[in-house]
């Protein structure tokens, strides 16, 4: 055809792919996977699941493979309904399977807000800097971005953000507590001058993602779902549970939401293996927040401990520390990594944050940035 553009198979790239305009020139969400001995850059919790954890999901998935002749339970229906139990239990307010969903992953779960809520024609919001899937996955559904504003400090300015949600009048707002890279955490308050805007403007879809809640000083915010239909808080096995390898992350919501969510689902998403997996999880609920608690005393040490070394630090209530400032905050990375120690360079400028590992990662890496301070001020 004339005026066609020639290109041979060994010149071939992804820019010569009819790739939708919006994706043209970005890149992948990834984080360096580096073999070093301390990796504290993924916000993994450090410790393996304990033994009697690994026999019960040997026995739960031997019980489903017996079964992996047929599909799944499309609904997961049992797995929705201890997920209800365990969020009435911990988070202080009550719900039953008609509340929950569950999906491979909170980015699975978000990927079907935003599918459902979202798309082509419409927005969604998130307060930046923040989780940096929201802003992908919003663009991966043909959703347009809105960057809404942070105060110096990491919060939320609850007047420009109402008076944005006023103005721009999204279909989805993100509320990020703890909010990832900073780890500051969202007072209730805030989310409901948010949520009352959001429903001013138009009736919203408000997402509060609650991935790592369980690491947190404040209480779960999931009691404000009462009489408020469009309100949404996910929550994700990854962290507190110890489970990133298993990929199941869950919404609590509105019933109203869970059926409109299962518009866009794929037939049987969930696998029987993975179904098997989370309930015997759910089962050892005592010994894996045990296991945070661990977790939170070493995140305060770090906060302290960064602190007394001369560094600024983001309060935290996550499992990682945002902490700097640096000229350079990438060189200052690299002087870390060269010392056997990945953490994560996520873009924040003059920043850096750190996962909470095990005492002996964390001493490692304090150890790191001591020598960092001492050959920035010779």
């Amino acid at each position: 055809m004339a005026g066609a553009r020639q290109v041979t198979s060994s010149a071939f790239g992804i820019d010569d792919l009819p790739v939708r305009d919006e994706l043209r020139g970005k890149f992948p969400y990834g984080a360096p996977q580096l073999d070093v001995p301390v990796q504290l850059n993924t916000n993994e919790n450090p410790y393996p699941l304990p033994e009697p954890l690994v026999e019960r999901i040997t026995e739960r998935v031997r019980e489903a493979a017996r079964g992996l002749n047929r599909y799944p339970d499309r609904d997961a229906v049992e797995l929705r309904t201890e997920l209800a139990a365990y969020l009435t239990r911990t988070g202080k307010h009550p719900l039953t399977a008609a509340n929950v969903w569950a999906a491979n992953g909170s980015n699975e779960v978000i990927q079907q807000l935003l599918q459902t809520f979202g798309g082509p024609g419409r927005t969604a919001i998130g307060f930046e800097p923040s989780y940096s899937m929201h802003a992908l996955i919003a663009r991966g559904t043909g959703t347009g971005w809105i960057s809404g504003p942070r105060g110096e400090d990491f919060t939320i300015d609850v007047d420009a953000a109402c008076a944005v949600l006023a103005e721009r009048r999204p279909e989805v707002v993100f509320i990020t507590s703890p909010n990832n890279p900073t780890g500051t955490a969202v007072a209730a308050e805030t989310v409901l001058a948010l949520y009352e805007a959001a429903q001013s403007a138009r009736a919203s879809l408000v997402v509060v993602d609650e991935a790592y809640v369980e690491f947190s000083h404040r209480a779960s915010l999931l009691p404000l779902l009462a009489d408020r239909p469009c309100l949404v808080v996910c929550r994700t096995m990854s962290k507190a549970f110890g489970a990133a390898g298993l990929r199941l992350g869950y919404l609590a919501a509105h019933p109203a939401v869970v059926d409109a969510v299962q518009l866009v689902r794929l037939p049987y998403h969930l696998s029987a293996v993975t179904q098997a997996t989370a309930l015997a999880a759910l089962e050892h609920t005592d010994t894996l927040l045990g296991y945070v608690e661990t977790l939170k005393a070493e995140r305060d040490r770090l906060v302290g401990e960064l602190r007394a070394i001369g560094y600024e630090v983001t309060e935290s209530d996550a499992n990682f520390v945002q902490f700097g400032r640096f000229e350079d905050s990438h060189a200052a990375w690299q002087r870390i990594l060269d010392r056997g120690v990945l953490i994560r360079d996520n873009g924040v400028p003059g920043r850096l944050r750190v996962t909470a590992g095990t005492p002996a990662e964390n001493d490692a890496f304090l150890d790191a940035v001591r020598d960092l301070k001492k050959e920035q001020s010779a």
